[in-house]
């Protein structure tokens, strides 16, 4: 009955670490901690400092700028985004299943993305998809509610999930800057596919969501 007791509250600890969202202090302190015993995030916290928050809000209009972010630049799905914006109010699923598939591939959505936007938002009109109830989830439950909605993969759900709810040990192993960045800081002969990048970042863990912003953080630096 102990040990049963103990288990548990070692479970309930794990999940309330993970459900709490990083905030910029929480950030800076795992930053720290990360570095006093990796090399190579150390060199990164010493070169650029603390990393960025990159906060973005939770709900449909940024799931909607992830799903536009997918295999086009940023400035690219900045730019989409902001039409969309301008052109949909208001800017909700249910006005967007209103105006429909051929509305939004007027406005220079692709036939896919456009698709991808309809199916999200009739998840979420038909509360398959409730941002109240996935707040409450762990990373693993919130990745598959996420990844059920046509158009979310692995990426995509990550990167809500560490950006908007700002759960602390995220990995976006399929995310290329940060491939690019541990092929570049490792001296690594090729760059990582996602599996090398999952068993690379697993000494960071609990704080792999970190260690991502810190690697996207040199990556930045890099390319200036």
């Amino acid at each position: 009955m102990i040990r049963a007791t103990a288990a548990s509250s070692s479970r309930i600890s794990c999940y309330l670490q993970q459900v709490k969202p990083l905030t910029q202090k929480s950030l800076a302190l795992a930053a720290r901690e990360l570095a006093a015993r990796d090399k190579t995030l150390a060199s990164i916290l010493a070169t650029h400092g603390d990393p960025p928050l990159w906060r973005r809000a939770t709900g449909f209009p940024t799931l909607v700028h992830i799903i536009l972010e997918q295999q086009v630049s940023l400035k690219s799905a900045k730019s989409m985004l902001m039409r969309l914006e301008a052109a949909i109010r208001p800017f909700t699923p249910l006005r967007f299943l209103e105006l429909g598939d051929s509305y939004l591939r007027g406005l220079g959505v692709t036939r896919q993305k456009s698709a991808y936007l309809i199916d999200l938002s009739s998840s979420i009109v038909n509360g398959e998809l409730s941002f109240t109830k996935l707040s409450r989830m762990s990373d693993d439950e919130a990745r598959v509610v996420l990844t059920r909605v046509k158009g979310i993969g692995s990426w995509s759900a990550d990167v809500y999930l560490l950006m908007a709810m700002r759960r602390a040990d995220i990995w976006p192993a399929g995310d290329l800057a940060l491939a690019v960045a541990m092929k570049d800081l490792m001296g690594l002969a090729e760059r990582p596919g996602p599996q090398e990048l999952d068993r690379l970042a697993e000494r960071w863990r609990p704080h792999r969501a970190v260690a991502a912003r810190m690697l996207w953080q040199y990556y930045l630096g890099r390319r200036r």
